[in-house]
């Protein structure tokens, strides 16, 4: 029984971890609009889960967290590759739109030009049109933190640093979405089963971390992660039963607004 109860519980650490994006994936593509998610979620994520593979190659920690940081990568890949191409597919629509009802002497409108990772422009990092780009961008970080953790892997230092940022990196995972909300006073296009799953899972997460004596930065971390859900939760209730007049954000010309 004991035995059929870890298995349970490691497998719930592999799998559970991508559970909350599941109604978030089906809500976008219902409605074909992800404005309500942010893509920074997957980034956060992303590193944090890169850098925790490769604090596994100095300190060799249980497998199923291992596993967990692969299939997150798979899921948050899945997810960016939506979102590129619902926004994309938007972008194109109202084009047609504003073309349709332009008159034969109108100038063409112009599509806005399509922006890659090599253009290393901070307003349009992460806003990119391909999705090909988001690849190469992980790809490129993977390489060079791969590259300064083989050097570097004998030094206990590095090695436990670079644990905390991974960990600290996915503590952080909620901040976007907390800004994101907090910038457009709502939580509308966010999925509030997304939260509430976010919360149950990192609440056990945690507790797992303590009974198998993970490293302690999993644990501090943990319950930092625990925190931001509760405040993202407070955001529901709050802009629900207080609704606020939303903030004007100036219209960014080939990306979401905000974030």
């Amino acid at each position: 029984m004991q035995q059929l109860v870890s298995w349970g519980a490691a497998g719930a650490m592999v799998f559970g971890g991508v559970v909350p994006y599941i109604p978030q994936y089906r809500d976008i593509r219902r409605t074909q609009n992800a404005e309500g998610f942010s893509t920074y979620v997957c980034l956060v994520l992303l590193v944090a889960n890169i850098l925790r593979i490769l604090f596994w190659f100095g300190r060799r920690f249980e497998s199923p967290l291992l596993w967990q940081s692969i299939i997150m990568i798979i899921t948050m890949l899945l997810m960016l590759k939506l979102c590129t191409e619902v926004r994309v597919s938007n972008e194109l629509n109202i084009k047609r739109r504003s073309f349709a009802a332009a008159d034969s002497k109108d100038e063409e409108i112009k599509a806005p030009p399509k922006r890659s990772y090599l253009d290393f422009d901070l307003n349009y990092f992460w806003h990119w049109s391909k999705f090909t780009d988001y690849v190469q961008c992980v790809l490129t970080f993977t390489g060079v933190t791969g590259y300064i953790t083989y050097l570097w892997l004998d030094s206990s230092l590095f090695v436990e640093t670079l644990g905390f940022l991974a960990v600290f990196t996915e503590a952080m995972l909620g901040v976007p979405q907390l800004y994101r909300n907090y910038q457009n006073r709502s939580t509308e296009g966010m999925s509030v089963k997304m939260v509430l799953m976010w919360t149950s899972g990192d609440t056990f997460k945690t507790v797992y971390f303590i009974l198998n004596q993970a490293p302690f930065q999993f644990s501090i971390c943990g319950l930092l992660q625990v925190f931001v859900d509760i405040a993202i939760l407070f955001q529901v209730y709050l802009y629900s039963s207080y609704p606020q007049k939303p903030v004007s954000h100036t219209a960014h010309p080939a990306s979401t607004k905000a974030l």
